[in-house]
């Protein structure tokens, strides 16, 4: 009987940077610089945000030895706490999902409109056009086409050509960052405003290192996870690290710290410098072209998450409902793609719809990185049986909870009203699921 085939090193690094480098990159670097007081606010929250996803990977990947089950983290909440906060915190993360695809079609229609129109589209029109690849690759799927491996390799080749070329162009342009960096250096700001400024930025920040929760699933399936675990997490999230921070100076040389706080499409921006306004339109439709890559690919992934909880009963039995001759989950893929519509409705930007995702977020990842507490105290007896285990315990699950717990506060005090959004959907599915288990037991 042959070994089953293992994740070696190489591979787990790969993974890890994979799983994080998304869409975020071409549109979050302005959030931040907008946020950040200073350029060295801007590039700390940088390296702050990848240390957070650093310790935040090796505790998920922990959990994930401790309690290899299939079916992503919802299953980790119901073994740890009450079956409600399992369906409560499921939910917020499927609507925190919807709401970062359309954050990710949004950030294609700011590069696409620049083609377009002559003037910068409104915020309506710029809503209406993010709607166009959800409704069409919503299409796509219903008629059963797959398109994910092509989908993702167009996405990854686009990806990695444009931060390839963007980072080169340190060598091809003449710096912009020289008079911003004086004017902000005279500027007198107290302790608590470098903080307040940090943590602001650090909320489009933690949306471009979303992904490394994924690491849950790696516990059972990695060669020799005590050791190759910490190491390809380790030299996955420094490679991620060094790559957004090379991405970021880039812009800052390329267009100046003052333009890059307001720019939209700033890749595009730094492409010009390059190549001219040919350069920029190109750049453009080719982002816009990953955006559909990405949209179609979380429309392809998140109904099938909506069916395994079904199919466990957290939600209705009616998201299970497929059409079997094309293999299509109706019900799943109509309810994923309309919560994607609905958040464009009524957040027609893109800085409200980070906002409230991330809040989202912070609210699902303090809570399912805490879960490793209980795991540990439950699962005592797989200490020294081959599975990973954090070294420094409990420094990186605190320090990860502690980063997303400031990160909500941030949102909080920055835009009340999202923050009060979401508290009101989390509330608002915890009440649903009392509501259901009272009219079964009548």
């Amino acid at each position: 009987m042959t070994e089953q085939p293992r994740l070696r090193l190489f591979d787990l690094t790969m993974i890890v940077v994979g799983l994080v480098i998304g869409m975020g990159i071409f549109r979050t670097a302005s959030n931040a610089a907008d946020a950040a007081l200073t350029p060295t606010v801007f590039f700390a929250a940088w390296v702050g945000g990848g240390l957070i996803a650093l310790c935040g990977a090796l505790t998920y990947a922990e959990i994930g030895s401790r309690f290899p089950v299939t079916g992503g983290y919802y299953k980790v909440f119901a073994a740890c706490y009450h079956p409600s906060i399992a369906f409560a915190i499921n939910c917020i993360i499927l609507i925190s999902n919807a709401a970062s695809m359309s954050g990710v079609a949004l950030i294609g229609a700011e590069y696409i409109g620049a083609v377009i129109f002559k003037t910068e589209p409104s915020t309506t029109t710029r809503a209406l056009i993010a709607m166009v690849p959800i409704i069409v690759f919503y299409g796509v799927n219903l008629l059963g086409l797959r398109l994910s491996s092509t989908a993702q390799n167009i996405l990854m080749i686009i990806k990695i050509g444009m931060l390839v070329l963007l980072i080169s162009s340190v060598f091809f342009v003449t710096g912009q960052h020289t008079p911003e960096t004086t004017a902000a250096a005279t500027q007198a700001y107290t302790w608590m405003d470098y903080v307040k400024s940090f943590g602001i930025a650090l909320i489009a920040v933690s949306f471009t290192y979303g992904g490394y929760q994924q690491t849950i699933n790696f516990g059972e399936e990695v060669h020799d996870a005590r050791r190759t675990i910490p190491r390809g997490i380790f030299i996955g999230i420094l490679l991620i690290i060094l790559l957004y921070l090379a991405v970021s100076y880039a812009y800052y040389h390329a267009i100046g710290f003052g333009q890059l706080k307001s720019a939209r499409g700033i890749a595009s921006l730094v492409v010009e410098q390059m190549f001219g306004p040919t350069g920029r339109k190109v750049a453009s439709i080719l982002l816009f072209v990953a955006v559909l890559a990405y949209v179609n690919v979380l429309l392809l992934s998140n109904p099938r998450v909506m069916f395994a909880m079904s199919q466990d009963g957290i939600l209705p039995a009616a998201f299970q409902k497929r059409e079997e001759k094309k293999d299509v989950l109706t019900v799943s893929l109509t309810v994923f793609a309309a919560l994607g519509i609905v958040v464009l409705f009524f957040a027609k930007t893109f800085n409200e719809i980070l906002g409230f995702t991330i809040f989202l977020d912070s609210i699902g990842m303090a809570s399912s990185a805490a879960t490793i507490f209980i795991l540990r105290r439950r699962t005592r007896h797989l200490d020294g049986t081959g599975i990973y285990k954090m070294k420094l315990f409990p420094l990186q699950p605190l320090v990860f909870i502690a980063a997303y717990i400031f990160v909500g506060i941030s949102i909080a005090f920055n835009t009340p009203m999202l923050a009060l959004t979401g508290v009101c959907v989390f509330a608002a599915f915890l009440a649903i699921y009392f509501i259901v288990t009272l009219l079964k037991k009548a």
